[in-house]
């Protein structure tokens, strides 16, 4: 087999794709040499052979992004075995080269799925704008991917907020922990923002320029799990009828935060560790090793290491994520941040949902106080998006049972302040229908207005 390796060179010059692997498959000697001396300085690393089965021998073992490949080869011509690449599932870049070309050649090359194509002979420019095309296309696919699923899943929120100590000491941590590259766990209650955290750190980094990728580990399918991840190839299991990339994939370059990391079965979480370690990633039904250029973000809203003592979790992978460890504070042990957060979700959301901003009293805050937030601050969130479609804050919607209720000591017992409760969660029974409230409530719908145009709100 006719096939060189060189490694990637000190002197990368070529700004933009370093880490792309690079396959040259041609049958004439010095325009492989040509090629990979024009190449190997300026990229991950450069393969080259002499003949189309070469190539595919090369390519069933190892990863490739671009193939540079020769139409005229000895055996299996280079369109033949671009066409069955595709056919295979091979989504990595082709640049087709030839000596001897026509306009019907160049159109069969790119209906078999070539990215572009060159003729014989070419100067160092032209190679070299033709591979940071193709790099550029593949970037652009991937890029396009992330937002795809950035829409659906960002959570639209602003940055950390938050004035009291337990989170001023948390952003201080967020500084340190985006400078290094270092896999992180974070560790806190549901709803505490385990995932704005994880988009600070990747705004933080130097990788906020590449794509950030979150992925709910608890809602995928246990059986497609591994597939979704790494992807897999075609053929790989029945339905597979064409390869795909996994989100490793789209994460390259970036940040890849795997939320609800519990969730995961054993056995994928035996292969997780192996990606951590090895730096590479194989996919379902596939022999070839993709390199990986990613930083890990994990998150749970368990206690880890009683998910390793109850043998649910992996010693291993457990002390492989703790590299550095975050713990975010429930929203009852920094109750002096509620007013500061309520003001921006106010801020945030008014103007989405086409309404006035809500005004809140202080007997409406010494509630907020009082409630201890199992939900932390999504359950904030949520109360003053209600509210604000309600038109008044909908503090009753805080206590729909027993389990929920504040301490007795805290309840409070004035006069005033049961009858708005009361009558708040009378206008929330009815969507906000005064006329309605007002008959229930035994009153005149002026009275009714009265009262609420005495707490400040509409």
């Amino acid at each position: 087999m006719d096939t060189s390796f060189l490694p990637p060179s000190p002197e990368r010059t070529l700004e933009g794709w370093p880490d792309w692997s690079i396959l040259i498959v041609d049958d004439e000697q010095g325009m492989l040499n040509f090629l990979v001396k024009t190449l190997a300085p300026r990229c991950h690393f450069v393969m080259s052979a002499g003949s189309a089965e070469d190539g595919a021998q090369w390519l069933r073992g190892h990863h490739v992004d671009l193939v540079i490949l020769d139409i005229s080869l000895p055996g299996k011509s280079g369109v033949v075995w671009l066409k069955e690449l595709r056919e295979q599932g091979f989504t990595g870049e082709v640049i087709l080269i030839t000596a001897f070309a026509d306009l019907d050649t160049a159109i069969e090359a790119l209906r078999a799925g070539a990215s572009d194509f060159i003729l014989k002979p070419f100067r160092v420019p032209q190679i070299l704008n033709a591979v940071k095309h193709c790099y550029e296309r593949s970037r652009l696919r991937r890029e396009n991917f992330v937002l795809r699923r950035a829409v659906t899943s960002a959570p639209g929120r602003g940055a950390v907020l938050g004035s009291s100590e337990a989170m001023q000491q948390l952003r201080t941590s967020i500084d340190r922990v985006a400078a290094v590259d270092s896999t992180v766990l974070l560790q806190g209650e549901s709803g505490t923002g385990k995932e704005l955290v994880a988009r600070e750190l990747h705004a933080r980094s130097s990788r906020a320029s590449g794509p950030f990728v979150p992925v709910n580990c608890a809602g995928m399918s246990p059986e497609l799990i591994e597939s979704e991840l790494f992807g897999h190839a075609k053929g790989a299991f029945a339905g597979a009828t064409r390869a795909r990339d996994g989100l490793f994939h789209y994460a390259q370059g970036g940040t890849l935060f795997l939320d609800e990391i519990a969730e995961l079965p054993l056995p994928i979480q035996a292969t997780l560790l192996r990606a951590i370690e090895d730096l590479n990633i194989r996919p379902v039904g596939s022999e070839q090793l993709v390199p990986l250029n990613l930083r890990i973000v994990a998150a749970t809203n368990r206690q880890l290491s009683d998910e390793v003592a109850a043998g649910r979790f992996r010693k291993d992978l457990f002390f492989r994520l703790e590299v550095v460890d975050l713990t975010l504070p429930p929203l009852r042990e920094h109750k002096d941040d509620i007013a500061e957060l309520a003001a921006h979700f106010i801020d945030q959301l008014a103007p989405s949902l086409g309404v006035d901003p809500l005004t809140i009293s202080e007997t409406e805050m010494d509630f907020l106080h009082q409630y201890h937030w199992p939900g932390n601050v999504r359950e904030l969130r949520n109360l003053i998006e209600r509210s604000l479609i309600l038109g008044s804050l909908n503090v009753s919607a805080l206590y729909p049972g027993d389990a929920r209720a504040p301490d007795t000591r805290t309840v409070p017992t004035d006069l005033h302040t049961l009858e708005k409760l009361h009558i708040l969660s009378v206008l929330e029974s009815v969507q906000g229908d005064k006329t309605r409230a007002a008959q229930l409530l035994g009153v005149s719908r002026r009275t009714l207005e009265r009262r609420v145009a005495e707490w400040g709100s509409p």
